[in-house]
């Protein structure tokens, strides 16, 4: 079989020769994946070492090593192999290593020269997972500086190849791809109808109107499951097409096309699978029969399914979001990239012409590329892979968000994964090298340390599952015992027998790769496994309010509900595996109870016992406490002695932070010169002056005010004076300067006065002056350099308002006049001349006589 790429590969070798790495673009059917690891086996600079390339995905991984050895005439295993998580067929005689993503982290963190491998390629890197991220960092950082001779090739369909090549410093090869025209239309929903029966509809239409086999693209496999369901239904068939295109298919057709009758076989196609049926589905059908099969985006690439001629794509995916409710990555149901569509449109057009039908209106947009995981994921794993490898200075196509980076290394240092000074613990590179989640390794860990592995197992793979109940019941315990059932010959009524039989494999492989020989419990008591989910879980310890049985208190801080109708109402601590947080009390949605003797025993640190000074709103004053607590939960307050004065500032700090800056002894002089730095802050904002805004003022309380507060037992001890002193004092002086010249607090009038301005930040400044006290003066005064006029409130001798205005000589010059005729007679003793500009200005009456 001739691929497109043939013509490519001379060159692919030749870059490689002349230059350590190379991006690589090839559309579906290229046949990048599987024909350039053969074709670099033989090249000089490889000097007969090994190819280690990353595939995304464990289908494609058995796929591609399959093809390749099948390609040789040999047994995968020999030449070509793979290694994916928890299955390995490599030999002595491998040369091609097809590995899936974790695996390429651990093989760089053990092994950082690589020692027999001569280049990494790094296949489908358009999906920018996490871990094809990081594996491409320290690939190029371990060719940087250990292994210049190291080739690295990142290889896609649907990729920024110009920028990646940029950033890279790499030449740009690209490939032509084998394809036929596909014809692309938008199969419309009817009225309150559900993904499934549209997906039906489109699938039946489709194997009427054209040849070939159909691939369906569903989000995951509780979709598939549905819509396999409904295909196999008795009524499937009865739907006639919506676009006009053909009549309802008649009764000799609906045998011909119809999947419940066996005429059409229909194949599921997701990771989940065991071996022997995602091989069946990547094969012809042996008796020709036309074949439906319904896949996640496993099918979108690296995988060929021979015999597809339509394409039916619901435009959804299930895509990894960082989910701080169960401090995981979950799987989310989301709308595709176009780049996405374009290629499962593709999947098509791969044997002749083809047929695409989409799911989704023809006005909706979609985003044009996939967002990295690195920017949407929990980074506790990066963290620790980070901290593991000893250096920040990794060179990523987008780098770690640094908020995220943070919050992760925080949970780490409280699994005690990292000590306090960021470095990884011996603790924290045995969760390392057991391949999961930190969280979920730190538990593993602390059972088998104490004779609980089994049960350990068991919980790992409960919590990475999907969960096997059908009903809302927030007990934990209810999942591990419906797996005790399952294991015992039975299943619950509400439990799924596939979902209980994939948690058993995978517990299975857990205590394998542990070599835990026990078995499994039968039972275990109430606690045992919120004591164990406490590893995992120690900010989500919680216990319960001591006002209302329903409110927990979290070991973070927060507070968090249980649902009315718990099964876990009643348990005085408990272990939060997943909540949904929420604008007041966070929501627990899954939770085991755990005893407060066996957390003593497991976390004796985090039970201590301090001397507290705090503010109570109730009696406005400071109060001394003797404070127990577990991290943040409170267990018990008794009375205190006398106030610490060391702890008094800090409390009466955190008391306005409370109660709000009007609680503060503001004098007039003091809340005008704030208001002149808000003021000047906005007109001339090349002077950098502080933000004096009172979110601004709260957010750094402690730091301007807490030195105000020394020595202070009490609120009200803090005068006006020192308040002023501590204001002004956290703006530097050669700036307070500036601010008293540009808005000043006074300005000299032509009587010879000093009048008050009064500023507002959210106003224009205003100078309230009697008009007698203008005369003579024909523009409107300005500050800030020129740039603000002044609003001026003209008075009359008796104080009142008579005008407000911003232009003071068209006040002389139009409104003057009627003025004076109006107001001399109401106050004669005061003057009122015709011509204001020569008059003498004054602040006083006429003089008698």
């Amino acid at each position: 079989m001739e691929f497109p790429i043939a013509a490519l590969l001379p060159r692919i070798a030749d870059s490689l020769a002349a230059h350590p790495r190379l991006v690589l673009e090839a559309p579906p059917g290229a046949g990048k994946t599987t024909q350039v690891p053969l074709a670099l086996l033989e090249c000089g600079w490889l000097a007969g070492r090994r190819i280690v390339m990353l595939e995304p995905r464990r289908v494609a991984a058995r796929a591609a090593a399959g093809f390749m050895a099948r390609q040789l005439g040999e047994e995968v295993g020999e030449t070509v192999g793979y290694r994916i998580r928890f299955e390995r067929r490599t030999s002595a005689r491998t040369r091609i290593e097809v590995v899936t993503e974790g695996i390429l982290t651990r093989m760089l963190q053990d092994d950082p020269l690589l020692d027999g491998v001569g280049a990494l390629l790094f296949d489908e890197f358009h999906e920018r997972h996490l871990a094809g991220d990081l594996g491409l960092a320290l690939a190029l950082d371990v060719q940087a500086g250990l292994r210049e001779d190291l080739r690295i090739v990142v290889m896609s369909a649907t990729l920024d190849g110009e920028r990646l090549a940029q950033w890279l410093d790499a030449p740009r090869l690209a490939s032509a791809g084998r394809g036929f025209p596909v014809d692309i239309a938008h199969f419309p929903a009817r009225r309150e109808e559900t993904l499934e029966h549209q997906a039906r509809r489109a699938v039946e239409h489709a194997l009427h109107e054209h040849p070939g086999d159909v691939l369906v693209f569903l989000p995951g496999r509780r979709e598939i499951d549905r819509l396999g369901a409904l295909l196999r239904s008795p009524e499937s068939g009865q739907d006639a097409p919506t676009e006009g295109k053909a009549a309802p298919p008649g009764p000799r057709d609906r045998d011909r096309t119809t999947p419940a009758n066996g005429a059409v076989e229909l194949l599921a196609l997701h990771g989940d699978l065991p071996v022997e049926q995602q091989s069946r589905v990547l094969q012809p059908a042996p008796d020709g029969r036309r074949r439906v099969v319904l896949a996640t985006n496993v099918a979108e690439s690296s995988v060929t399914l021979p015999g597809v001629r339509v394409v039916v794509d619901t435009g959804l995916a299930r895509e990894p979001r960082h989910d701080p409710g169960s401090g995981f990555s979950r799987l989310d149901v989301v709308a595709i990239a176009q780049s996405s569509a374009d290629q499962r449109a593709g999947r098509a057009g791969r044997v002749a012409e083809g047929h695409a039908y989409r799911l989704w209106p023809q006005s909706q947009r979609l985003e044009p590329q996939r967002r990295p995981e690195i920017a949407q994921l929990d980074l506790a794993a990066l963290a620790l892979e980070l901290a593991a490898w000893g250096s920040d200075a990794l060179r990523f196509p987008d780098p770690p968000p640094p908020g995220a980076l943070a919050a992760a290394r925080d949970l780490l240092r409280r699994l005690d994964a990292l000590g306090e000074d960021g470095r990884i613990t011996a603790a924290g590179r045995r969760m390392l090298a057991l391949g999961t989640h930190p969280r979920l390794a730190a538990m593993l860990l602390a059972a088998l340390h104490d004779g609980r592995g089994a049960l350990a197992c068991d919980l790992v793979a409960v919590l990475e599952a999907r969960d096997p109940l059908r009903s809302r019941s927030d007990a934990l315990a209810a999942r591990w015992q419906a797996l005790a059932a399952f294991r015992a010959g039975r299943v619950p009524a509400d439990a799924g027998r596939g979902a209980l039989a994939a948690i058993d494999a995978a517990a299975r492989q857990w205590r394998r790769r542990l070599r835990l020989e026990a078995a499994p419990p039968g039972e275990a008591p109430g606690h045992l496994l919120g004591d164990l989910l406490a590893h995992a879980f120690p900010d989500r310890i919680a216990r319960q309010h001591p006002a209302d049985p329903r409110r927990y208190q979290l070991a973070n801080g927060r507070m968090a509900r249980l649902f009315d109708d718990s099964a876990l109402y009643g348990e005085p601590w408990l272990v939060a595996s997943d909540l949904r947080f929420e604008a007041k009390d966070a929501l627990l949605l899954r939770a085991a109870p755990a005893d407060e003797a066996a957390l003593r025993i497991g976390f004796p640190a985090h039970f201590r016992e301090t001397d507290e000074t705090r503010w109570d709103p109730a009696r406005r004053a400071l109060v001394a406490e003797r404070v127990s607590r577990f991290d943040g939960i409170v267990l018990e307050v008794r009375a205190g002695g006398r106030v610490d004065p060391r702890q008094a500032a800090s409390a009466l700090t955190a008391a306005v932070r409370e109660l709000g800056l009007q609680a503060l002894p503001w004098s007039e002089s003091l809340a005008q010169w704030r208001e002149r730095v808000r003021c000047l802050r906005e007109w001339m904002p090349e002077l950098d002056l502080p933000d004096l805004s009172d979110t601004a003022l709260l957010a750094r309380l402690h730091d301007w005010l807490g030195p105000a507060f020394e020595g202070l037992t009490r609120l009200d001890a803090l005068d006006p004076a020192a308040l002023s002193a501590a204001l002004r004092g956290s703006v530097d002086w050669s700036l307070r300067e500036r601010i008293d010249a540009l808005a000043p607090e006074r300005i000299a009038v032509p009587s010879g006065m000093q009048r008050r301005i009064a500023y507002a930040h959210d106003a224009d400044p205003v100078l309230a002056v009697k008009l007698q006290e203008l005369f003579g003066l024909a523009d409107t005064p300005r500050i800030a350099g020129g740039r603000v006029p002044l609003t001026l409130h003209l008075l009359s001798p008796a104080g009142r308002p008579l005008q407000v205005t911003r232009d003071l000589r068209g006040f002389w010059e139009r409104t003057w006049p009627e003025v004076r005729r109006e107001m001399k007679g109401r106050y004669p003793k005061h003057p009122w001349p015709e011509d204001p500009w020569s008059a003498a200005p004054t602040h006083r009456a006429r003089p008698r006589g």
